[in-house]
C-alpha cells in the first residue's frame, strides 16, 4: 500500500506544481496580451491546483487503516475528493462564463500575438499531464487520480478554444473585420461550457461510486471461478463485491458438506478468504457465510437451515 500511495502522491504533486506554473504564466500573459480567453483558461488551471490538493488529501486519507468508527477502511475518501474537485469545476465554469459574457458588452481590442504561443504551450503541457495522470490512475485503480486527469484533458480543450478565439480575434483586426474581435470572449464562454460539462460527468461518476457501488455479475466472474476451485466449496449461494474507493470488499455465502464439523467449515471459509486476498490485490477484506449444502436432487436431503455467519 505504501508503494501505491507514494506513486499516487507523486502524481498529485505533478498536478499541483504543473497547474500552478501554467496558471501564473497564462494569467500574466493574458493580462499583458489583453486576452479574455487566456485569462479564463488561467482560471481553469488555477482550479486544477485546488483539485490536485483535494486529491492529495483524499489519497492520504484513503490509505489510513480501518479503525473502530470505520471498520471497512477509509477508501471512500478518494470518492469524496473527486466530488470536491467536480464541485470546484462547476464554480470555475460559472465564473469564467460570467466574466466572458460581461466582456461582450465592453469595448474589445484584439489580444497580442504572444497569447497564441501561450495557448499552444498550455495544450502541449496539459495533454502530457493528462496521459501521465490517466495511465497512473488506471494502474493504481485510483478514481480521484483519473478524475484529476480528466481535468487536465478539459484544460486541453479549453486551451484549444482559447487558441481559436485568440487567433480569430487577431485575424479579424488584421483584416479589419470588426465582429471577429469578439471571438476571444466567445471562446471564453465556450471554455466555460466545456468545464461545466466535464464537471457534471465527474460529479455523477463520483456520487455513483460513493453510494456503495456493487460490481455487476459479469465483473465478478473471476472471483466466482476462483472461489469454486477452493477445496471444500460445493456451491456459491451468493456473492457481493462492493467498491470502496480503490479497493473492494467481498461478501460471499458458500455451501459446504453439512456433515463436516464447524471447525472444518471454518477452515474452508478461511481458505476462501486467504485465497481471494492473495490472488486479487484489489480485494481488501472478505466476509464468509458458511451454509450447509443442500442438493435438491437428493431424496435424503431436506432444506437445511443456514448456519451462523463466520466472518473471517
Amino acid at each position: 500500500m505504501d508503494d501505491r500511495l507514494a506513486k499516487a502522491q507523486v502524481g498529485a504533486w505533478v498536478g499541483i506544481v504543473g497547474n500552478l506554473l501554467l496558471a501564473v504564466v497564462k494569467l500574466i500573459i493574458g493580462l499583458l496580451a489583453n486576452s479574455r480567453a487566456l485569462i479564463a483558461d488561467a482560471a481553469h488551471s488555477a482550479s486544477d491546483v485546488v483539485g490536485s490538493v483535494a486529491v492529495l488529501i483524499g489519497l492520504r486519507a484513503a490509505e489510513r487503516p480501518p479503525d473502530e468508527d470505520h471498520p471497512y477502511g477509509h477508501g471512500k475518501a478518494e470518492s469524496v475528493s473527486s466530488i470536491i474537485v467536480s464541485v470546484l469545476l462547476v464554480f470555475v465554469g460559472l465564473e469564467v462564463g460570467y466574466a466572458s459574457i460581461k466582456s461582450l458588452f465592453n469595448p474589445i481590442v484584439a489580444p497580442e500575438f504572444i497569447a497564441i504561443w501561450a495557448a499552444i504551450g498550455s495544450m502541449v503541457v496539459k495533454e502530457a499531464m493528462f496521459r501521465y495522470k490517466y495511465n497512473l490512475g488506471k494502474k493504481l485503480n485510483s478514481q480521484s487520480l483519473i478524475a484529476n486527469a480528466w481535468e487536465h484533458r478539459s484544460d486541453v480543450y479549453s486551451s484549444f478554444a482559447a487558441l481559436v478565439g485568440i487567433g480569430g480575434a487577431i485575424l479579424g483586426e488584421m483584416l479589419n473585420i470588426s465582429w471577429m474581435v469578439y471571438l476571444d470572449p466567445l471562446a471564453g464562454i465556450f471554455v466555460s461550457l466545456l468545464v461545466l460539462k466535464m464537471s457534471y460527468q465527474l460529479l455523477m461518476e463520483s456520487i455513483h461510486s460513493t453510494l456503495d457501488h456493487v460490481l455487476h455479475e459479469e465483473q465478478t466472474v473471476a472471483l466466482r471461478e476462483h472461489i469454486e476451485q477452493v477445496p471444500g466449496v460445493m456451491r456459491i449461494d451468493q456473492l457481493r463485491a462492493r467498491e470502496t474507493g480503490h479497493y473492494q470488499i467481498v461478501d460471499v455465502k458458500v455451501g459446504v458438506d453439512p456433515r463436516i464439523t464447524v471447525e472444518e467449515g471454518h477452515r474452508i471459509g478461511k481458505r476462501v478468504k486467504q485465497s481471494l486476498m492473495q490472488q486479487f490485490p484489489q480485494v481488501r477484506d472478505v466476509f464468509i457465510h458458511i451454509n450447509p449444502y443442500d442438493d435438491p436432487a437428493s431424496p435424503h436431503q431436506g432444506a437445511a437451515a443456514e448456519q451462523p455467519r463466520s466472518d473471517m
